[in-house]
């Protein structure tokens, strides 16, 4: 009996038209990065550290062509950690299943933001992460974020959903990218937002929710976008104040001025509802350049500015290296310059050596990678940075 169904289950096998098999493929794609970087604080420690930013990561994507145009596909994308220290699950990046089609794109799962993705536009000079990293001060971060706790934080928790994160990879997001419309594409995307119901007290539950839009044209040597992207609900209920809405406004460009020379900059217009009829304000600017000289050789270079927090409201502590700090004296702003030497090695391998600092202000607490912060000190680093794509 056994071998009369190996048998049939063989002859099953062959039956499949390979055609059919044929138009489903998977590949295999990673980066592996290192850096090593030492950071100071004026007049306190100094400390030398390993990290692997810049999008180190193991990655399988796959598509199958259903027909009439329209294709199934899916990515796992996890973070790879070549020093052994951060170990994480699968599909901790970029991942997600969706259909392809004349509709556009629409997929599930965890993805970067369309407001984020628009702000990338004119991200230009400087690494996002790590401790030379010229997020923080910018966009409030960039990277993993949480709002509805699917991770196992608290889901209206402003400190672990990342409040002031602008640059988000979300969980749990819906999003919709459309076709081209001659340069133009629109994106779209919704976090599902609600957490399980309290039943034992009979409370209501939270809903943090995040909504995000963005329009981005591409055209030539001409890269320009807009984003518009909202933040519902993310530090939790109360009466009669029903949990919040920060609002970002986001605009990007970018141009390649000629094959030497190409030019980005980024504005961020937020604001967080910290109470009733209480806000908190904060705009920030970033331009940046990058330069080919002769051969493998570059130079990037960014600066970012912070304005002073405008409003009502208290402070909003996003990440720990980076908080709106509200102040009615002022003073609460900072600015960050980064340089970068790269040397592209190869077509896939790439060393940079860089430096950044950011100065902030009387009562700013802006800070570099795993520093705490400290308010009204500036901080530095400078160090090396490895990346190898395959």
């Amino acid at each position: 009996m056994k071998k009369k169904l190996i048998a049939a289950a063989v002859a099953g096998i062959a039956a499949v038209p390979f055609s059919a098999v044929a138009q489903s493929s998977v590949s295999i794609y990673g980066n592996v990065t290192l850096e090593y970087a030492v950071t100071s604080i004026p007049g306190r420690v100094t400390a030398d550290q390993t990290d692997v930013p810049g999008g180190s990561a193991l990655g399988f994507r796959g598509e199958e062509k259903l027909g009439g145009g329209l294709s199934a596909w899916f990515q796992c994308e996890t973070s790879m950690d070549t020093r052994g220290i951060d170990q994480v699950g699968l599909c901790s990046r970029n991942s997600a299943i969706g259909f392809r089609g004349a509709f556009g794109n629409i997929y599930h799962g965890r993805w970067d933001t369309p407001f984020k993705r628009a702000l990338n536009v004119g991200t230009v000079g400087a690494t996002e992460t790590g401790a030379l990293g010229a997020s923080f001060m910018a966009f409030g971060g960039s990277g993993g974020a949480d709002a509805n706790g699917a991770n196992g934080a608290a889901a209206a928790d402003q400190t672990s959903n990342n409040r002031a994160r602008w640059k988000r990879r979300e969980t749990s997001i819906t999003n919709w990218d459309s076709p081209n419309f001659g340069g133009l594409t629109l994106h779209a995307g919704a976090t599902t937002g609600n957490g399980g119901i309290d039943q034992a007290s009979g409370t209501t539950n939270a809903k943090p929710r995040v909504l995000s839009f963005a329009g981005i044209y591409r055209a030539g040597p001409l890269q320009a976008a807009v984003g518009y992207e909202i933040h519902k609900g993310f530090i939790g209920q109360g009466n009669p104040f029903d949990g919040g809405e920060d609002t970002g406004l986001g605009l990007a460009v970018s141009y390649q001025l000629n094959k030497q020379i190409r030019l980005g900059a980024t504005m961020l217009d937020t604001e967080y509802e910290t109470g009733v009829n209480a806000t908190t304000k904060k705009k920030t600017y970033t331009i940046g350049t990058q330069v080919s000289l002769s051969g493998p050789h570059s130079i990037e270079a960014q600066y970012a500015v912070a304005g002073d927090t405008k409003g009502n409201g208290g402070n909003i502590q996003g990440t720990s290296r980076q908080g709106v700090i509200n102040s009615a004296l002022g003073e609460t702003g900072g600015n960050q310059i980064s340089l970068w030497y790269v040397n592209a090695l190869s077509k896939r391998t790439t060393a940079r050596l860089g430096y950044t600092r950011i100065n902030n202000d009387l009562r700013a607490g802006y800070a570099l990678g795993n520093n705490a912060q400290t308010v009204g000190q500036d901080q530095k680093a400078y160090g090396l940075h490895l990346s190898h794509r395959f």
